[in-house]
C-alpha cells in the first residue's frame, strides 16, 4: 500500500461571478502521507476552504490533478465523487451537521446506509464508533440532549464509522468553548495516535498547533509548509 494518500499537482480553482473571475486557488501542489496530522491555515480568502472542499471531493479543480489513494479524482462525475466521499473521507464540521430528530446511533450509522450495510451491522459499527469517542452510554440520546462537545464527538464518531482513508475537520472547534475545544483536540490526538490521517482547517493558531504539520495559504498559494516540532497534547477523555 502506498504511503501517499493525497497528492495535488498545480491545482487551481476559478469561480465565475457574472463577468468577473475569482481565482480562489492559483497553483497548489502538496503531498500528504498516510497517518499524517496536518492543519491548513490562512486568512479569509486565502483558499484554505476551497482546498479543503477539493480534497474532500465536494468540489473539483479548474486545473491540475488531484490523486486520492492512487485514484485520479480530478474529472470524476458527481456520482463517482459521492461514492469516493462516502468510502474514503470522514467529515467533521464546525456546525456538527447532525439530524436533530435522530438518535446518536442513527446519526452515526447514516454513512453506512449509503454504503449498503444491513441494519444489524450498521448498529454494531455505529455503537463501536460511539464507544471509541467516549459516548457508549449516549447511543439513544438526540442531539438536543447533548452538550456541544458531546455533539461534536457524535460527529467524529460518524466520520470514523466507515474507516475512511482521511478525516477532514473544518473548524472543528469553531462552535465550542475553550475547555471543550481542548477536549476535542485531545480526542483528535488520540485518533491520530491510532493511525488515522487527519486534515484540519482552522484560523486559530493554538488549535493548529495540535497538528504535526502546518500548511499556511495566502492568496491561493501555499505560503509555508512546516513540520510542527512540538505539537500540543492534552488528555483526550477529560469530562466534556
Amino acid at each position: 500500500m502506498s504511503k501517499l494518500v493525497i497528492e495535488t499537482n498545480d491545482i487551481s480553482k476559478v469561480y465565475r461571478m457574472g463577468n468577473e473571475e475569482v481565482r480562489a486557488l492559483k497553483s497548489v501542489s502538496i503531498k500528504i502521507n498516510r497517518g499524517e496530522y496536518v492543519a491548513f491555515m490562512g486568512p479569509s480568502g486565502s483558499g484554505k476552504s476551497t482546498l479543503m472542499n477539493i480534497i474532500g471531493c465536494l468540489d473539483t479543480p479548474s486545473g491540475g490533478r488531484y490523486i486520492l489513494n492512487s485514484k485520479d479524482v480530478s474529472d470524476m462525475t458527481e456520482n463517482e465523487l459521492a461514492e469516493i466521499r462516502n468510502r474514503e473521507i470522514g467529515f467533521v464540521f464546525q456546525t456538527f451537521n447532525l439530524l436533530p430528530r435522530a438518535t446518536c446511533l442513527e446519526n452515526v450509522a447514516l454513512p453506512l446506509i449509503y454504503a449498503g450495510y444491513g441494519k444489524e451491522e450498521r448498529d454494531e459499527k455505529a455503537r463501536a464508533a460511539l464507544e471509541s469517542v467516549g459516548l457508549g452510554d449516549r447511543v439513544g440520546h438526540k442531539p438536543n440532549e447533548l452538550s456541544g462537545g458531546q455533539r461534536q464527538r457524535v460527529a467524529i464518531a460518524r466520520a470514523l464509522v466507515n474507516n475512511p482513508s482521511i478525516i477532514l475537520a473544518d473548524e472543528p472547534t469553531g462552535n465550542l468553548d475553550t475547555k471543550t475545544s481542548y477536549d476535542i483536540m485531545g480526542l483528535f490526538h488520540e485518533l491520530h495516535q491510532q493511525g488515522n490521517t487527519i486534515i484540519m482547517v482552522t484560523h486559530e493558531d493554538d488549535i493548529a498547533h495540535y497538528s504535526h504539520r502546518i500548511v499556511r495559504l495566502r492568496d491561493g498559494l501555499v505560503e509555508t509548509d512546516t513540520i510542527n516540532e512540538n505539537p500540543t497534547v492534552v488528555n483526550p477523555f477529560q469530562a466534556v
